[in-house]
């Protein structure tokens, strides 16, 4: 045995004492505070020490507690940000991936692997109303807006300059591909929203059409299926219509949101008017980090970026199916076996489980905006079409920032913030299989609470 090496009965027992540990971690989580009270000071003194010469064996697990105890538990008063709850099946998948340890790249180097991927990712299409799309797993959302981008920018006349059209309210990783791919910020045209934060396909329009008038060539439309601040769903169906009348590209981000069309499809018709589509099931699919998804109708485009073959890696199988590689559609070369959490997590609950904890959250939404609005000291600053909740204490901004300090300074609840209106907000998102109304009630509960201190 090399240096490296343990035998079966040493990973048995680390293995062993990992999981008792995170199962009574599980079994806490509900008690445990929305943030662990500790400093920078504190995490600089437990962790940043030097790494040992000789090996600690199995002693180094020793410090996995403080791992643990100084981490943001994935417990039900999480609300901060947009952010699954981690399903545990997904976490036993993670460790069978790591130890299985494939390159999910091509079907010759990691055969399970790909076909659990190909069907996972035929079964999300289907699954949002896009039945026969084609697509692969990604990082998270930011990577795929990053590729679906690349393929619109290669498919269109205008290569290396030309315009993306999306809302004010549109993802910042919208801003960053445009300039990754050489657009540059300037390529970025911000179309209006109206009252509900919803993109208006006549200023979009119009945006275009200005544009085509001063030789400007439309590269994209970017459409929101749930804005990260208020979960707004931008009108699909309208903005098919202007990007089929220019002939230009039509990607919806919906990365929050889309995976709600499980639930509420009727809330996203036209999803499969786009020509890709991100998704990401490690926040309303509850997956631990990192899984994202990039759908897309036609895999040509995606065959004419990203497949820049070597000779080292060009497949010699003839079989079309035994062929197939993941690197001809993707940026990514080197790929983590990401399916396989998915794919046991939703064969162990089933599809139907995942659908109703997603009416779950967005039913949790609703009922806090009307707890929200039972109090006359706060009020809702934005509509509730999926499950981030917008409101504020009605003082100053400089309050409500005090306010939302104080609340995660408490422990009892994490919120995050947005901008809603120019007014600073205190906001929740509610991505969480583990939340109940006695959870999200003690948002308000906690609101009052720590308004009273300050």
């Amino acid at each position: 045995m090399t240096r490296l090496s343990i035998s079966p009965e040493e990973f048995r027992s680390i293995a062993s004492r990992a999981v008792d540990l995170l199962a009574t971690y599980l079994e806490q989580l509900p008690e445990l505070p929305s943030f662990p009270s500790v400093s920078g000071a504190d995490t600089r003194r437990l962790f940043e020490r030097p790494l040992p010469e000789r090996g600690l064996g199995a002693s180094a697990l020793d410090d996995l507690d403080e791992v643990l105890a100084n981490s943001r538990p994935p417990g039900p008063r999480f609300f901060g940000y947009v952010l699954g709850s981690g399903e545990p099946v997904g976490a036993v998948a993670d460790l069978v991936a790591s130890v299985l340890n494939q390159n999910v790249t091509a079907w010759r180097s990691s055969p399970a692997a790909v076909a659990i991927e190909r069907t996972v990712v035929a079964s999300l299409a289907a699954a949002v109303g896009c039945p026969g799309w084609a697509g692969s797993l990604t990082s998270g959302g930011s990577s795929a807006n990053l590729m679906a981008l690349a393929m619109a920018r290669d498919a269109s006349p205008a290569s290396r300059s030309g315009r993306i059209y999306a809302s004010v309210e549109a993802h910042m990783s919208i801003h960053k591909a445009a300039a990754l791919l050489g657009l540059g910020a300037d390529a970025m045209r911000l179309v209006p929203v109206d009252e509900s934060f919803r993109m208006v396909p006549g200023e979009l329009d119009r945006a275009i059409r200005r544009d085509r008038s001063a030789g400007e060539t439309p590269v994209a439309i970017v459409a929101s299926a749930g804005t990260v601040s208020t979960g707004s769903i931008d009108p699909l169906e309208a903005i098919g219509d202007v990007a089929r009348e220019h002939g230009t590209w039509l990607h919806v981000d919906g990365a929050y949101g889309a995976l709600a069309a499980l639930a509420i499809p009727e809330s996203f018709r036209g999803l499969n008017r786009a020509s890709s589509l991100s998704l990401d099931p490690h926040k309303w699919l509850y997956q631990p980090l990192d899984c994202g998804c990039l759908l897309y109708a036609d895999r040509e485009p995606a065959r004419a970026s990203f497949a820049h073959t070597g000779d080292y890696a060009r497949s010699l199988l003839e079989d079309p199916y035994e062929g197939f590689a993941f690197f001809e559609e993707s940026l990514e070369l080197s790929r983590r076996f990401r399916a396989l959490r998915l794919w046991l997590s939703l064969r162990y609950h089933g599809l139907g489980a995942f659908r109703q904890s997603i009416r779950e959250d967005l039913a949790l939404a609703r009922h806090l905006g009307r707890a929200i609005e039972a109090q006359p000291e706060l009020e809702l600053l934005a509509p509730i079409p999926l499950s981030a909740v917008c409101f504020r204490h009605r003082g100053t901004d400089q309050f409500n920032a005090d306010l939302l300090r104080r609340i995660v300074a408490r422990g009892r609840v994490y919120l995050s913030n947005a901008t809603i209106h120019g007014r600073f907000a205190l906001r929740a998102c509610i991505v969480n299989h583990r939340s109940t109304e006695a959870d999200v009630e003690e948002i308000v509960t906690e609101t009052l609470a720590a308004a009273g201190e300050i």
